[in-house]
């Protein structure tokens, strides 16, 4: 414990910047000399020293050997893995990284339709064939939840060719699956886990929260150390605890992916957020925790049209719930998720981090404290008394995406044999497009998927419904774009 007392990048960056050194290198504005007076005004000139460029003194990402090395490797102390390699990228790129270090083009991998967006770029770029799972849809609760051990096991059966298999836990919604369970299920049949645990860099700091996916045996495992813990934002940290995949791939990898001019101020962030959640994480989340329960009980208690998650809600499913995380039902209201926020922003000065047609989803954090939850809770009390809306009963539904894979998404993706055509004839043509209607915020359409008659339909009627689909062009979707031979 006394090591992990040490912040090895930020004390380097400290030393540096009480030198007043003279810079002659990168960046441009000098020790903040340069910056903007606007700016300068707002956030004082203290920080721009700590902006510097790769030399020997505040070592290099790209090769460790000095501060960064012992930073991770008090990183993997931290969390029990073998290696933990540092990210300024963000989570999407440690997503990419696992796809490119886990499997080789041709590979299948099975995973989630509800996962992050940014692993259709580890498809692509790796050249895999994906195996998707169709998630699941609470219309009651109207969340979607994540692959379960018996839908993994049921897929290593149907596909044993399979390389590896991809998680999600927890999820936006703070629901974690049985990692554990699945974890030891791959490893009897030779598979490697990937786990995107962005929202879980705080499970292994307090035992009131689910088991991280550290512990629970996952190969590889990428977390955003900024979304609950204390880092700046795009710091995030890939964790290697493998026998089946090479370290110095991973490390190849994640150093062919990454800025060779990496943000210092981030790095040295991600490293005091190891320390202060390893020194103090365990009485910080317990009193978040505890704000976020008297929350979740004054919701469900005191405004009968709103309704907060709970573990009870979940119970029986096999799932935990990461109790930090606030979803907020509000549809009886009769306003939708997207109108209550943006109510809370302009009318109560409140941000919540995301908003569908029938959640608010308020991310608390090591930052979160009691002050901040009645707030929120008080704002909502106000709101559900003033306002009276007339959203239609919309029912959270998606189509069966069990469609014919015809290519890879890397051969669409790079070939110029694209065209485009009308939606309502595109069934039977293989799509060049990814095509994502929010909500529920899944894609319905894959490069090199076939597309449905149920699929081509379920996107008309999204359509007409004035639902904006992510990935068309123009305001209305009535063009896709698919492969032309």
């Amino acid at each position: 414990m006394d090591k992990q007392n040490k912040v090895p990048i930020f004390d380097t960056l400290l030393g540096h910047a009480k030198r007043n050194v003279t810079s002659f290198h990168t960046p441009g504005h000098k020790n903040g000399k340069g910056i903007d007076p606007v700016l300068k005004e707002v956030t004082g000139d203290g920080l721009y020293k700590f902006d510097v460029t790769v030399f020997d003194e505040v070592d290099s990402l790209h090769d460790p050997v000095g501060p960064i090395k012992k930073a991770e490797e008090l990183m993997a102390q931290a969390y029990g893995v073998k290696h933990s390699l540092f990210l300024v990228n963000g989570t999407s790129v440690g997503n990419i990284a696992m796809f490119l270090s886990a499997c080789d083009p041709g590979d299948s991998i099975i995973v989630s339709r509800s996962s992050h967006k940014s692993i259709m770029g580890g498809i692509i770029l790796s050249g895999v064939w994906p195996i998707w799972l169709q998630p699941t849809i609470d219309q009651n609760l109207d969340i979607i939840f994540n692959s379960t051990y018996e839908e993994i096991k049921q897929a290593l059966e149907m596909y044993p060719e399979a390389r590896a298999v991809f998680l999600t836990s927890p999820t936006y919604n703070g629901v974690a699956t049985e990692v554990k369970k699945i974890a030891d299920l791959c490893h009897r049949k030779g598979k490697i886990l990937l786990v995107d645990e962005a929202h879980g860099p705080h499970l292994k700091f307090n035992d009131k929260l689910p088991m991280s996916a550290v512990d629970a045996g996952a190969d590889l495992c990428v977390q955003s150390t900024h979304k609950i813990l204390s880092a700046l934002s795009q710091g995030s940290v890939l964790h290697h605890n493998s026998k089946l995949v090479d370290t110095n791939r991973v490390k190849k990898i994640v150093s062919m992916l990454q800025t060779t001019s990496p943000q210092y101020l981030t790095l040295a962030s991600i490293d005091l957020a190891r320390r202060q959640a390893v020194l103090h994480g365990k009485e910080m989340f317990d009193k978040v925790i505890e704000a976020a329960e008297w929350a979740r009980k004054e919701i469900n208690e005191k405004i009968p049209n709103m309704r907060c998650l709970t573990k009870a809600d979940i119970k029986g499913r096999n799932f935990d719930l990461d109790l930090t995380k606030l979803t907020i039902n509000v549809t009886k209201t009769g306003l939708s998720g997207y109108e209550v926020d943006e109510i809370l922003a302009k009318q109560y000065n409140i941000q919540v981090d995301c908003s569908d047609t029938f959640n608010l989803i308020a991310i608390m954090g090591i930052g979160s404290d009691m002050d901040d939850v009645q707030k929120l809770v008080s704002a909502l009390k106000e709101i559900s008394k003033k306002y009276k809306g007339t959203q239609k009963n919309w029912i959270l539904k998606i189509p069966s995406l069990a469609t014919e894979m015809v290519m890879t998404p890397r051969e669409v993706f790079l070939s110029h044999d694209i065209k485009k055509i009308p939606l309502a004839k595109s069934v039977g043509h293989v799509s060049a497009q990814v095509l994502t209607p929010y909500p529920p915020g899944i894609p319905v359409v894959i490069p090199g998927e076939r597309i449905s008659k149920e699929i081509c339909d379920y996107l008309v009627e999204m359509a007409s419904k004035g639902i904006r689909i992510s990935g068309q062009e123009g305001d209305i979707l009535k063009m896709v774009k698919v492969f032309a031979n």
